[in-house]
């Protein structure tokens, strides 16, 4: 016996079009939520599980000594080669830009002794860490992931999986930690490069005291809040090296698919570092509150 199937939105006599509207917006509403956030949450689920498939096996390969540390050192040349020129060319006007604004302050206020404790804590806690998120994310995420890109479309990441060969073992682990390690050269190089160039600024375009400068530097700044600049760009590293190689080993759709990939992991890692930003300082302000002499 055939069935005649009516054609979809169709309604025939006895339907009620108030209840087909709402199956309607119902189908929609799923249509959606496929769309977006199921997506995103499948993505997000993906990728955490890329890092830890990614830290056992690094754990694994050092253990078993068969950690790649070629394409580790590769890695780390090139992300650097990538990376340092922007750094520098980002790092001394965000400089110049903090000395400008705290300048006018403490002029104001008529603090010109704090300037340089401001301006290099500043620099520091703040500046540093987010620099370095948008140097890892623009120059060494996008690098990472057009490369693994480009190898998924030319099929070399399943040539690899037929052969035995683990491309988390292979491919992902030393780029995690090439990016981890270039991260806090970066975050060092920017407290050195912004702190020079602040207090060049300061001293030679704002006429200030060079020893009133350091000294106010070295009566505020403590160990600390290096540390946490150097625990902030690890961080970053690890996220944007995870993020870069998940959407990279994903790639499809021919060379325009790597260049949607590319700047899918660049937006994506921009947005997770700022906001990771905001919650490390947020903790470390909760748990490490500063004492008030």
């Amino acid at each position: 016996m055939t069935t005649i199937e009516r054609p979809p939105g169709r309604i025939e006599p006895g339907d009620s079009p108030e209840r087909t509207d709402l199956e309607q917006a119902v189908e929609d509403l799923k249509g959606l939520w496929r769309r977006h956030p199921q997506r995103s949450l499948e993505t997000l689920g993906r990728q955490v599980m890329l890092g830890r498939d990614a830290m056992i096996e690094l754990f694994r390969a050092i253990v078993a000594r068969r950690f790649p540390y070629h394409e580790f050192i590769r890695q780390c040349a090139f992300m650097s080669s990538v990376s340092a020129a922007p750094t520098v060319f980002v790092a001394i006007p965000i400089a110049v830009v903090v000395s400008i604004q705290v300048g006018a302050l403490v002029n104001q206020v008529g603090a010109t002794t704090f300037i340089g404790a401001v301006a290099g804590l500043g620099i520091i806690r703040q500046g540093a860490p987010l620099v370095t998120s948008l140097m890892i994310a623009g120059a060494v995420g996008s690098a990472i992931c057009a490369d693994l890109g480009s190898r998924t479309i030319r099929e070399e990441i399943d040539a690899m999986m037929v052969m035995g060969v683990d491309p988390v073992r292979r491919l992902v682990a030393p780029r995690l930690v090439a990016a981890v390690l270039v991260s806090m050269l970066l975050c060092g190089f920017i407290v050195f490069v912004g702190f020079a160039t602040a207090y060049m600024f300061n001293v030679y375009a704002q006429s200030g005291t060079p020893g009133s400068f350091i000294g106010s530097f070295a009566s505020f700044a403590v160990a600390n809040d290096l540390i946490v600049a150097l625990v902030k760009a690890a961080i970053f590293g690890a996220l944007t090296a995870i993020i870069a190689c998940d959407i990279g080993l994903h790639a499809k759709g021919g060379p325009g698919g790597v260049a949607n990939a590319v700047n899918s992991a660049v937006v994506t890692s921009a947005l997770m570092l700022f906001a990771t930003n905001i919650i490390l300082t947020q903790l470390y302000n909760t748990l490490f509150p500063t004492k008030v002499i």
